[in-house]
């Protein structure tokens, strides 16, 4: 499959009427090829799991050979990506175009930028840029104005329309839960809303009745691990067995032979 058609794919993916595509997010190969094996044609990568994982910060443009890093991981593999790119790791919009075309040349379909509510101009200009450099990338645009802002539906109607209009493929309002305005984005936008999914919000099925089209998992896997770890080392600590699924050694084995073997496939083909 061409790099073109499995965009045209990826695109396809968020335009089936009251079927969103539900986009879960890894942070490595193991949890990448653990969710393909789970039947998901799609997977994104989560900024904060790469971040933490290396010890700096989120949302702050300090991963990005750690994102690109991890794309070429995964950017060969039997799924279709997108890469949380936090905003480009540069304010530079030439700079952000760049990393677009590397994440293109490794496998990436689909990438995640954000404005962390600066000018909307900015993200914009980022957003001409990416699609000029490669067209063919499906720009996801984020708006933080529920996020870590405070959720004005004039500023954020302004900044979706400024990046629907420098051709943004979707754009993503993380932190809105509430129907009433998510159908009212919906209605107003004329490319895909992407919300983020919470375990306090809307269901799959009721976000789907809304209209949105695209679901994230966002960091909310990694952080049930990294949960799950610690409960589970707590319990032993305590003289408990462990509880939750817990899968085996041959299990995860399989799953890096698997990422070995379409390594070599990709290599020999």
């Amino acid at each position: 499959m061409t790099a073109q058609s499995t965009m045209t794919t990826f695109a396809g993916l968020h335009h089936r009427p009251g079927e969103p595509l539900l986009l879960p997010n890894a942070w490595d190969h193991a949890s990448a090829a653990g969710l393909a094996a789970r039947g998901f044609p799609a997977i994104g990568t989560t900024s904060l799991a790469v971040a933490a994982a290396v010890g700096l910060p989120d949302g702050e443009g300090a991963t990005r050979e750690q994102t690109l890093s991890l794309a070429l991981t995964l950017g060969s593999e039997p799924y279709l990506l997108s890469v949380d790119a936090e905003g480009g790791f540069s304010r530079d919009p030439g700079e952000v175009a760049e990393l677009a075309r590397q994440l293109w040349a490794l496998g990436a379909v689909g990438i995640n930028l954000e404005d962390g509510l600066g000018p909307s101009g900015r993200l914009a200009a980022k957003i001409v840029a990416v699609k000029a450099a490669v067209p063919g990338l499906f720009v996801n645009a984020r708006t933080d104005t529920y996020w870590s802002g405070d959720g004005g539906e004039r500023d954020t109607l302004r900044r979706l329309d400024a990046y629907q209009q420098a051709g943004a493929d979707g754009v993503f309002v993380p932190g809105l839960a509430d129907p009433a305005r998510i159908a009212a984005l919906v209605r107003r936008l004329d490319v895909p809303l992407n919300i983020l999914y919470s375990p306090a919000g809307p269901t799959l099925a009721q976000l789907a009745g809304l209209g949105v089209r695209r679901i994230s998992l966002g960091s909310l896997l990694y952080r049930r691990a990294l949960g799950a770890a610690l409960d589970a080392v707590a319990d032993i600590a305590a003289g408990r067995t462990p509880g939750g699924t817990t899968p085996g050694y041959a299990e995860v084995r399989a799953l890096e032979r698997s990422v070995s073997v379409s390594r070599s496939a990709n290599a020999t083909g």
